[in-house]
């Protein structure tokens, strides 16, 4: 599978983005109000849809539910172990460390999505699903929760208030209860969920300053390294410790070695922080989801 042609419609947009705000009459001011259209209402939607549209059988997906749950945890407990280790805490920024420490853990579920079909067919669809639908809203309030920590605010005034927790909790709820969207809204629905990608990955662009990545080089680094390269590595061992089935162990795989979540800079940009820098990350993560997609599916293979 070529995982290049996969991502590069992500990467376009976001370069995209950042061609027109730097060389159009588009600039930030423009794209500041573009973040509080995606954050506050696109997002939201589409979060909500991915969460509810597949009815979920918990009984028979419990080990996989087991297993993200596992990976996510994982890779948060390494993103927040940052600033205290003892070769990396004087060289990072704890602020910065607080808006970026999400981009080591969540993931991006459009292209988890595609690749499922791909990979697994309905079966990985529906493991893609289980995977969103249980790690979401875990990924979302912790990457809330730094940011409300450093900023000194109320970490569950944060989480309560915050557009993208709810809609991924309130997804949950409603497909538990096998609620779902009317068939006449669907369309609308998804057509949202479209604008709220092409737009949250345009203002990523928009918002990058590679000039300041350079700056906490060593915590993009690390977070990065975590993303890429680490999380593969713990969902292989964890594959194995809950006796996946091959289509799950795949799905797994995948979902360790995608792209980081687009959505990292609108809520760092939103929550009041460098949405500059953590824009970069996401766009160098999308790059090395190539690299790392290939590399983690090719030794399950091998195996």
């Amino acid at each position: 599978m070529n995982y290049a042609q996969l991502l590069f419609p992500d990467f376009l947009l976001i370069l995209c983005g950042a061609l027109v705000c730097r060389f159009t009459a588009l600039n930030r001011t423009v794209w500041e109000q573009v973040d509080s259209l995606v954050y506050y209402f696109l997002f939201p939607v589409l979060l909500f849809q991915s969460v509810v549209k597949t009815k979920l059988d918990l009984q028979a997906a419990s080990g996989l539910m087991a297993a993200g749950w596992s990976v996510g945890l994982v890779g948060i407990a390494m993103a927040y172990s940052l600033p205290y280790l003892p070769w990396l805490r004087t060289h990072i920024d704890r602020r910065d460390h607080a808006a970026s420490a999400q981009v080591a853990f969540r993931f991006n579920s459009f292209v988890g999505l595609a690749l499922a079909d791909r990979l697994g067919g309905a079966q990985g669809q529906l493991a893609t699903a289980v995977l969103i639908g249980v790690c979401v809203p875990l990924f979302n309030a912790a990457a809330v929760f730094p940011m409300a920590r450093h900023g000194q605010s109320s970490v569950w005034r944060a989480l309560l208030n915050n557009p993208l927790v709810l809609a991924t909790a309130s997804g949950m709820v409603a497909n538990v209860m096998g609620l779902h969207v009317p068939a006449w809204m669907e369309t609308s629905v998804n057509r949202v969920g479209a604008a709220s990608l092409a737009l949250g990955l345009m203002a990523a662009g928009a918002g990058m300053q590679f000039g300041r990545l350079a700056q906490a080089k060593a915590l993009g680094l690390a977070l990065l390294g975590i993303r890429h390269f680490l999380s593969p590595i713990a969902a292989l061992v964890i594959s194995r410790w809950y006796g996946l089935d091959p289509v799950q162990s795949t799905m797994l795989m995948a979902f360790a070695a995608l792209p980081t979540a687009s959505s990292c800079y609108v809520l760092a940009a939103r929550m009041g922080y460098d949405g500059g820098y953590v824009g970069s990350l996401v766009t160098l993560s999308t790059m090395l989801g190539v690299a790392s997609l290939t590399l983690s599916l090719g030794v399950l293979r091998f195996l």
